[in-house]
């Protein structure tokens, strides 16, 4: 109980603020732009979602470790968000969790077809380096570029083809 009680009292410290100090709105517009000009080159979605905290309902349940809630909150607000529904079944999460400083990428099954679990993790891992030196727009860059290569390698654009942007592109910072 004491964990539980500890963990609910930093997710009820951090709050929006936190995440706009981590993601300016300079930032958070120099993202949208990169997410745009990514998806000139496929024909995935990509989205970027930065909490400083899980809702305190997600934090309640009995025995879930914080890797098992942080991943919960990912998918659910990949459902949320509609990056599940993008015609050709290629949306990305790029997910950031302030409090836990936790790191979540969801793919929907068109590219994790294509991409193993192990070079999920391996982006994750390098986007974390940058997280732990604060450095939040490095680490969102890269992880969306490398994003975007997998996305062209696997669903480029045809010459000539046109671009449908599905998804908003303006990151989610709350």
């Amino acid at each position: 109980m004491p964990g539980r009680f500890q963990r609910i009292l930093k997710h009820l410290w951090f709050d929006e603020s936190h995440a706009r100090r981590a993601i300016p709105p300079a930032m958070a517009q120099r993202l949208r732009q990169r997410v745009a000009a990514s998806e000139q080159h496929h024909s995935g979605q990509i989205r970027i979602c930065v909490e400083a905290s899980l809702p305190l309902h997600a934090l309640w349940r009995d025995n879930t470790s914080i890797s098992h809630l942080t991943h919960a909150r990912a998918v659910a607000l990949f459902g949320e968000l509609r990056v599940w529904d993008t015609e050709a079944n290629n949306g990305v999460l790029i997910y950031l969790l302030l409090a836990e400083h936790a790191i979540e990428l969801v793919a929907d099954r068109g590219l994790n077809r294509h991409v193993p679990a192990a070079e999920w993790q391996a982006v994750t891992q390098r986007m974390g380096g940058a997280f732990r030196e604060g450095r939040f727009e490095d680490g969102l860059t890269q992880a969306l570029e490398e994003v975007s290569a997998l996305l062209v390698q696997y669903f480029p654009l045809a010459p000539g083809q046109a671009r449908h942007n599905e998804l908003p592109d303006v990151p989610i910072v709350r």
